[in-house]
């Protein structure tokens, strides 16, 4: 672990881990209690919770290694992979799930003992509910996708064992021994829903898709501390490995700058991100010199080179920031 952040996200994933594995041995017990293909779905899912959460902390721990000769970017991008593989293991359990459940049709079995089964459903849901929300919370602040990968998909298994727990209810008030099957198949493709958008997730992020959320931040960040000195920022790019975002852009100062002064003004640019927004930042800078048709949005004042009047302030946004082009009314 190369940070404390670091290490307090692999306790964390730790924990959520061991949770995890007592939640399922509940749910297995629920099963071989009440034979019940509905409860049978939910304890499918905390198998790949288990497996998922394993291979997330694998993840965490090779996404802190510090960069290397052949990893210059670090390791991060494992956090998109892991969040993928749990993404299709998600979908491969509702695959089986609904493949049994139509195999039970032909084969129904006696429900038992669904009063037990019941509250253990209940208890495992509130249960992975609050440690979804922990690791979704702290995923969010720690930049973390495995964290909140996880997190998400722990809520989505909260969200199933409530319902879950609705059809019990339903099967027990009516003695309709086929509803079990049924409310299984729709929770089946209700985590095959939850599993494509984690697999859609990942592939965002392996092919490095803009994440217009984290741009807009650091837009609104630059906005509303910008100097006066600083004409204008674009070809704003951002890339994120793991809870680290990487970030090239340019900058437009004034020509007559010194390359020290100049450096020194990227500097400050970089500090500014890096103190105020929620996660490590690597920031590359390009700086272009101003040319006159930057005078109509440059706000120095008695600058002895202005060509033309200063016209207005340019808010900056995401559309004039992303663009490899420099501002300009």
């Amino acid at each position: 672990m190369t940070t404390t952040s670091d290490q307090k996200i692999f306790r964390i994933q730790l924990t959520a881990l061991c949770i995890g594995v007592l939640l399922l041995i509940a749910k297995f017990i629920a099963y071989q209690v009440t034979h019940s293909n509905t409860i049978l779905t939910d304890a499918l899912e905390s198998i790949i919770n288990v497996v998922a959460g394993c291979f997330a902390l694998y993840s965490l721990y090779l996404s802190a290694l510090p960069k290397d000769e052949n990893h210059p970017y670090g390791h991060g991008k494992v956090e998109f992979i892991a969040a993928g593989f749990e993404g299709i293991l998600i979908s491969l359990a509702g695959v089986l799930m609904i493949t049994k459940s139509i195999m039970a049709f032909l084969e129904p079995r006696q429900l038992e003992h669904l009063d037990i089964g019941m509250g253990i459903v209940v208890g495992s849901g509130i249960i992975n509910f609050i440690v979804g929300s922990w690791l979704v919370s702290t995923g969010e602040k720690n930049k973390s996708l495995t964290l909140r990968s996880d997190g998400e998909h722990l809520k989505s298994d909260a969200y199933s064992s409530f319902g879950i727990l609705g059809g019990l209810l339903l099967i027990k008030l009516t003695s309709l021994q086929w509803l079990d099957n049924a409310v299984a198949i729709v929770f089946a493709f209700f985590i095959i829903y939850t599993g494509i958008k984690l697999v859609r997730k990942s592939l965002s992020g392996i092919m490095d898709e803009a994440d217009e959320e984290i741009i807009d931040s650091l837009v609104q960040l630059l906005n509303t501390h910008r100097q006066t000195q600083w004409i204008d920022i674009h070809n704003v790019r951002v890339i994120q490995y793991g809870n680290k975002l990487h970030v090239d852009c340019h900058t437009t100062l004034p020509w007559y700058l010194s390359l020290n002064e100049a450096h020194q003004e990227m500097e400050a640019i970089a500090a500014l991100v890096n103190e105020k927004l929620s996660a490590q930042v690597e920031f590359f800078i390009h700086s272009d010199p101003c040319i006159p048709e930057s005078c109509k949005i440059c706000m120095i004042e008695g600058c002895k080179e202005r060509k033309t009047p200063f016209t207005e302030k340019m808010e900056w946004n995401q559309q004039n920031m992303t663009r490899n082009k420099k501002h300009g009314l």
